[in-house]
């Protein structure tokens, strides 16, 4: 069953109509926090990397702010990345800078209508701009932030149950997303798997699971109580990633 805890945040996150006492155009804002934790990404039974995440809600837009730390591998490569959303789940803005080993930084930013990525493979070198045909409602899926899989998780929920989650039984959708590190696009298809019986940290729960697939990409994600994934399998790639 999906639970109603934690709705009325998550319902305010993407589907507010109207943001009171909106922030001047570029202005940082420091928002009241939604979510926060530390993934860790585990391949073939081994940790290898850690995601440090925050999600907040503001007035004039929300931001989920990700850390991702490879712990393996030739210089231990590093990712920030800050993607911000207006009330109505537009796209506001969204960056991502190589920490390590190198210096690349891309951008992706709505102007006219369209969605125009920026790609700069080494600071200070001149970016290349490449425009996008994708609606502004477009999700972002960095490829080393999962917490944007669980803003996608709470997309598909607030979309399919019409703000009330309680007894809901989401229904199949499909939505469009942006890989901006593969510079494509792709279809999304979420489905709502119903309860889980597992155990994680030694403890048996009952979770709900979310199943997202796209071309090649099967993910499974479970979500606690309060709408937060605490667990995400990817099968093909041996791949689980926990919430410390």
């Amino acid at each position: 069953m999906v639970k109603r805890n934690f709705t009325s945040l998550v319902l305010a996150f993407l589907m507010a109509a109207v943001a009171a006492g909106a922030a001047s155009k570029g202005a940082e804002e420091k928002g009241r926090e939604i979510d926060s934790g530390v993934f860790v990404v585990t391949v073939n039974g081994q940790q290898v990397a850690t995601e440090t995440f925050r999600i907040e809600q503001g007035n004039a837009f929300s931001t989920i702010t990700s850390e991702f730390r490879a712990e393996a591998g030739p210089g231990k490569s590093a990712f920030r990345s800050v993607l911000q959303l207006l009330p109505t789940g537009e796209l506001k803005h969204y960056e991502w800078h190589e920490i390590s080993p190198g210096k690349a930084v891309l951008a992706v930013d709505p102007a006219d209508g369209l969605i125009y990525e920026r790609i700069t493979p080494n600071l200070p070198d001149k970016p290349s701009v490449q425009p996008l045909l994708l609606p502004l409602t477009t999700m972002v899926l960095d490829d080393y932030a999962f917490s944007h899989r669980e803003v996608l998780a709470w997309r598909y929920l607030a979309q399919a149950c019409n703000g009330e989650l309680k007894d809901c039984r989401p229904p199949h959708a499909d939505f469009g997303v942006l890989v901006p590190q593969q510079r494509s696009s792709m279809l999304v298809s979420v489905d709502f798997a119903g309860l889980d019986k597992i155990t994680l940290h030694g403890v048996e729960r009952q979770l709900n699971r979310i199943d997202l697939k796209a071309e090649e990409i099967n993910w499974s994600l479970w979500l606690d109580a309060d709408l937060k994934v605490v667990r995400i399998v990817i099968p093909g790639e041996k791949t689980e990633i926990v919430r410390r």
